[in-house]
């Protein structure tokens, strides 16, 4: 059986081998083919990327396959995937594209498509776009244009901007660029709200995105935070869709944490519609806790913000996240958008005089313990000796403590998690759960 072409969030590899010019002029062919269908005229596709050296040459090899297709392209240059997703609706184009990989590191990259309502792709319109890669057809009479955006950057800041719920004047603020799509972007927008910005690793030079900095990397923000005595940190990944934060000692703040003072504060003003939260299977058994405390309904869905979004809309929720700091303000945004996260998260601090620190409180963090398991075959999940390991983890644990064992959608690894009152607990039943699915594997 032939493996799927895109995977979680769009199709990814390595560029130059597994992600090709080839390969990337197909998806513009097909992607014009099932996505500009349904518009009268000649659809248009929004075009950004990450500063990655190959995204230059893969963005011209996926907007010849858009002209040929009789598409016209947008190019937005380099810009976070969340700023694609809302220019996509601002222009009314057919369609979103953006070139990167995310969080991965720079030999990377990555293709993925908004529909026209700026929201990833369900997976059978993905389906749908592989299957016309093999059949692309003949290219229709009129080939289609190629043209900038024009003031796409300056709308998407004031749109960003009009987010706050309070100016951040005299806020002092580390932020972590990644040396990805935000690194001009994210101090510009927190220096127009007021406050003293001081920006780190923001200088992409095509080669440097991620690298020992970013969200993968938190606690270099958190240094940072506490060297300067500044009064909070935020991190952000590659492509800037999500955010992590840091407060004045240096604490990490994650996305569960960030969605949980989210929630009550939502709630508090009486705007967190149906009274529930989305969040995934993954949310730390702590932000579970707050939420019954605060009397908010959870709903838990698979892991990735595409997953988090479909349940959004199925629910009626205006609010979703993951730990990973993938945060969904429904109301003002179709994806995740790690600098409207920071806004939200930063002016609320601000309108409510708290700290970031005090905001973090309202959940506990229990203790997390992920180990990842090689296997030749993932389905060794579902092994009877593993939920037999995996039901005497959560009777000993009770209701202080949490099991989840699932199986990477990406990579041949079984993923297990066991949180509980202490470290050392949660490392005890991960590792003998682990010990199991290495048995069986064999």
């Amino acid at each position: 059986m032939t493996p799927r072409l895109f995977g979680t969030d769009g199709v990814r590899g390595l560029a130059g081998t597994e992600l090709t010019e080839d390969l990337a002029y197909r998806l513009g062919r097909a992607g014009v083919r099932v996505l500009g269908r349904r518009g009268q005229g000649r659809p248009a596709f929004v075009i950004g990327r990450d500063p990655r050296s190959s995204g230059e040459w893969l963005e011209v090899a996926l907007v010849e396959g858009i002209r040929d297709g009789g598409g016209d392209a947008l190019i937005a240059g380099i810009e976070p995937t969340p700023a694609v997703a809302f220019l996509t609706t601002a222009l009314r184009a057919a369609s979103g594209v953006v070139i990167s990989a995310s969080h991965n590191p720079p030999e990377y990259n990555g293709i993925k498509f908004f529909d026209a309502t700026g929201t990833k792709l369900a997976d059978d319109v993905e389906d749908e776009i592989e299957a016309a890669m093999d059949d692309l057809g003949d290219a229709p009479d009129r080939r289609g244009a190629s043209r900038p955006v024009g003031d796409g950057r300056e709308r998407y800041l004031a749109h960003l901007v009009d987010a706050a719920d309070a100016r951040l004047d005299g806020m002092h603020v580390v932020v972590d660029c990644a040396n990805g799509a935000a690194s001009e972007l994210a101090p510009a927008l927190l220096r127009r709200l007021g406050a003293d910005v001081h920006a780190i690793s923001a200088e992409p030079d095509g080669k440097n995105i991620n690298d020992g900095c970013g969200a993968l990397y938190p606690e270099v923000v958190a240094r940072e935070v506490v060297r300067l005595g500044a009064d909070a940190g935020v991190s952000h990944d590659g492509d800037a869709d999500r955010a992590l934060f840091a407060d004045a000692e240096g604490a990490i703040v994650d996305g569960d944490q960030v969605l949980a003072a989210s929630a009550i504060a939502l709630r508090d003003r009486g705007a967190l519609s149906g009274n529930t939260v989305v969040t995934t299977v993954m949310a730390n058994l702590g932000f579970h806790h707050a939420m019954r405390e605060a009397g908010i309904d959870v709903v838990s869905s698979k892991v990735g913000d595409r997953y988090v979004l479909e349940d959004m809309v199925r629910t009626g929720a205006v609010l979703g996240g993951e730990q990973s700091g993938h945060v969904i303000y429904l109301d003002r945004a179709s994806t995740g958008d790690g600098l409207l996260t920071a806004v939200r998260f930063l002016s609320l601090a601000a309108a409510s005089g708290r700290t970031i620190s005090d905001l973090a409180s309202v959940m506990r963090r229990y203790p997390q313990r992920m180990i990842n398991v090689e296997v030749a075959d993932r389905s060794v999940v579902r092994a009877d000796d593993v939920d037999r390991a995996v039901a005497e983890a959560e009777t000993a644990l009770g209701l202080d403590g949490r099991v989840l064992v699932r199986a990477s959608g990406t990579e041949p690894l079984v993923r297990v998690m066991v949180e509980a009152e202490t470290e050392d607990l949660a490392t005890e039943h991960a590792e003998r759960i682990a010990d199991v699915v290495r048995a069986v594997s064999g």
